[in-house]
């Protein structure tokens, strides 16, 4: 089996899954409790947090540990709307994972209501690869700043692996005095990541992208930016987000942070090499496919994904194949699958449907090696064939 599905989960390391066991099995207190056995978790918590903050460039104090990277931005884009009255404006992109794109949705119609009489959301347009129109972004806020709670944009989208702007974004909003978010859900592990360059004021990440045990993640929040919880319980995480701690997952969490920026330190040949690969499969499909198309291609993307469409296919049927052949991918987001549907992100970038309708995308992690990704490509390939005979 080949696996190139890693933009919707990784294998877990074998320092990731010995860090929990040992969490499970020794540091098994309550983090809130006074006595040795809370004081070893909470000592536990404390370490993994800052491998989590050096992975990002923070500080210990501006990590905030949630169940994953869908809470981090649900907190993000909601204990910002409740934060300051007047300020009721979502700003973010159709193209954005639904952990932003349904929260959003769920502002617009009413749905989500924070100390305000009603919400709003304004969403940016895009190019034709999915990028960001900077200039229509500087002139919305430039109209409405005052009105705006928070700017969400992600780094690196998750079906397509395009990237944003990120630093020229925060530039923008921080020039019209409006606090930016970034889903980097799909960058942590695979880019080095630095919190005080972008210049962002909240960034979500989760652990199960990057080696790690899925049910945890987290949120940056600068020093100085306040967010109403909206898990109420309990003063944990310094009042952010109340609950006792998931000691285990955040234990498992530091161990793939640990271990994610020392395969970065080594030098930036590794994702370049990696890129090559990605590249090489993707050539080796448009030569065998005439009219396969990869989405994104003409702008800078992820090392690790590859979106490629094939047009008047069904993406279900190629994935049914793919299996059949021992390859892993997916239609999409994982959140989205099983839709019949094709990806809304897709139509919002403005692509046919009957393309969209057929793309697949194949993502790879740090373990991938360079025969799997030459035996998928002759694979799909192959599943492409099955499947074009069989369509009427």
């Amino acid at each position: 089996m080949i696996y190139l599905d890693n933009n919707a989960t990784t294998a877990p390391s074998v320092a990731v899954v010995e860090a929990v066991h040992c969490a499970l099995h020794e540091s098994w207190g309550n983090p809130s409790s006074v006595h040795s056995f809370g004081g070893q978790a909470r000592e536990q918590i404390d370490r993994a947090r800052t491998e989590v903050a050096r992975a990002i460039g923070a500080s210990t104090r501006e990590v905030v540990f949630t169940s994953g990277g869908t809470e981090s931005c649900n907190l993000a884009l909601c204990g910002s709307l409740g934060h300051e009255p007047g300020r009721h404006v979502v700003v973010t992109a159709q193209t954005e994972h639904a952990a932003v794109r349904e929260c959003a949705n769920a502002v617009e119609s009413g749905e989500w209501r924070a100390g305000s009489d009603r919400g709003e959301v304004a969403w940016v347009e895009l190019d034709s690869e999915g990028r960001v129109d900077l200039a229509q972004l500087a002139r919305l806020l430039g109209n409405r700043a005052r009105e705006v709670a928070i700017v969400s944009l992600m780094w690196a989208n998750n079906e397509t692996g395009v990237i944003q702007p990120v630093e020229q974004i925060a530039t923008i909003c921080r020039e019209h005095g409006v606090r930016f978010h970034t889903d980097a859900t799909q960058c942590l592990g695979r880019v080095a990541i630095d919190v005080s360059r972008i210049g962002c004021d909240l960034l979500s990440v989760s652990a199960h992208k990057a080696h790690g045990p899925k049910g945890v993640g987290a949120l940056y929040c600068r020093r100085g930016v306040s967010l109403v919880g909206q898990v109420i319980g309990g003063p944990q995480e310094r009042g952010r987000r109340g609950g006792t701690e998931n000691v285990a997952g955040i234990c498992g969490f530091g161990a793939a942070c640990l271990e994610a920026s020392q395969w970065l330190e080594r030098g930036d040949m590794l994702p370049k090499q990696l890129s090559q690969w990605r590249d090489a499969f993707e050539s080796a499909v448009l030569a065998a496919v005439r009219d396969a198309v990869v989405i994104g291609q003409r702008v800078p993307r992820l090392w690790n994904t590859s979106l490629l469409a094939f047009p008047r296919l069904q993406s279900e049927a190629l994935l049914v194949e793919l299996g059949r052949l021992d390859v892993a991918a997916s239609a999409g987001a994982a959140c989205s699958s099983g839709s019949l549907d094709p990806s809304p992100v897709l139509l919002a970038m403005g692509i046919d449907r009957h393309v969209a309708h057929g793309a697949v995308r194949f993502s790879m992690s740090r373990l991938t090696t360079q025969r799997e990704m030459d035996d998928a490509a002759a694979r799909v390939v192959q599943a492409v064939q099955s499947v074009a005979r069989a369509m009427p």
